[in-house]
């Protein structure tokens, strides 16, 4: 295991209006539906809604808002979500997952499929990028937690895979098979995360210029903008230019 400098343009981060703090929270509480009807509406027997409530607490997301969306899973007015992975490129020949919950494929699939081609990408067929990325699980947690030797041990003692550390926080990486034991031992040592959950880690990323980056930023920004749209992972990184240029 080594712990280095977490590749923070990958994946562009910025403070949250109010207008997508709400957004998040309807993401988030999508999950949690989603999670107590496919499992036991209890966290304490259901991993994935343990992780998706445990996310929603990371955001501020209210106690109300977490129990009436494990509530609306059992109720007769629940939308029936389903999971869905599409796969495609992006500008450059990026490699782009999205991951949807949604109640309507065709709308969705139209939405994202109109999102690819409007921005410089294409979108593919299932399993067309997929084996360029690892299934894994991603544990993070704030600067605050530690500095990067105690965020490392606490880590190696869970039987994490692997940390990134720099000035914005710690990304401690888990297989797909461990990570739910991984991030319950380490938050009896560090606390609660920022968050815990599954992801598509690329194996390798593809440098940008400055151009094609922020095609490919836009790209990823509007499918995040979709209702329908929980997660977009994208096997690219900005050049040091770029990322100036691009205040990335």
């Amino acid at each position: 295991m080594a712990g280095h400098s977490h590749a923070k343009n990958i994946m562009h981060r910025k403070g949250k209006s109010d207008a997508v703090r709400s957004k998040v929270f309807s993401k988030l509480a999508r999950e949690i539906t989603v999670a107590a009807k496919l499992g036991v509406p209890d966290p304490a027997f259901n991993a994935r809604l343990r992780l998706a409530v445990q996310n929603a607490r990371a955001q501020s997301m209210p106690r109300d808002n977490i129990e009436r969306a494990i509530k609306k899973a059992s109720g007769a007015e629940s939308e029936n979500y389903e999971e869905v992975r599409y796969e495609g490129y992006g500008p450059g020949g990026i490699a782009v997952i999205v991951e949807a919950l949604t109640d309507n494929r065709n709308r969705t699939a139209s939405n994202v499929r109109s999102t690819f081609s409007k921005n410089g990408g294409a979108l593919g067929e299932t399993n067309s990028v997929g084996f360029m990325f690892d299934r894994v699980g991603e544990i993070v947690y704030a600067p605050t937690a530690g500095d990067a030797d105690t965020i490392m041990e606490a880590a190696i003692e869970a039987g994490a895979d692997d940390v990134e550390s720099d000035e914005e926080g710690h990304w401690i990486t888990t297989s797909f098979e461990t990570m739910n034991e991984v991030a319950a031992a380490l938050e009896k040592t560090l606390g609660e995360p920022e968050s815990a959950k599954f992801i598509w880690k690329p194996e390798n990323t593809v440098e940008l210029d400055a151009d094609k980056g922020e095609t490919m930023m836009r790209l990823i920004s509007i499918l995040e903008e979709d209702d329908d749209v929980q997660n977009v992972y994208a096997n690219f990184e900005l050049s040091e230019e770029a990322a100036a240029k691009l205040g990335a």
